[in-house]
């Protein structure tokens, strides 16, 4: 229950509310930490947004950069194999 109150502006369903997250909300999201996620934003694997002076990451950009780890991750892995 205090995990509960310690997420602030979280719906009842314990997804964040709105489109936007913060770059520390995606981080928790990932379970990575933040600094990683700015090095993803900077190297455009992961999408962020401005608004304003904020940097914003849209939630469904979350499940793509996921997405496409586990298309690199099956690639590699095909590849190894072959050889």
């Amino acid at each position: 229950m205090a995990a509960d109150a310690a997420a602030p502006e979280h719906a009842a369903d314990g997804t964040p509310d709105g489109l936007l997250l913060t770059v520390e909300e995606a981080a928790r999201r990932l379970c990575i930490g933040r600094t990683l996620v700015y090095q993803l934003i900077s190297s455009g694997e992961l999408e962020s947004v401005k608004v304003g002076r904020l940097r914003r990451v849209p939630a469904e950009c979350l499940p793509e950069y996921v997405a496409t780890l586990r298309r690199t991750r099956s690639s590699e892995a095909a590849d190894g194999s072959a050889a």
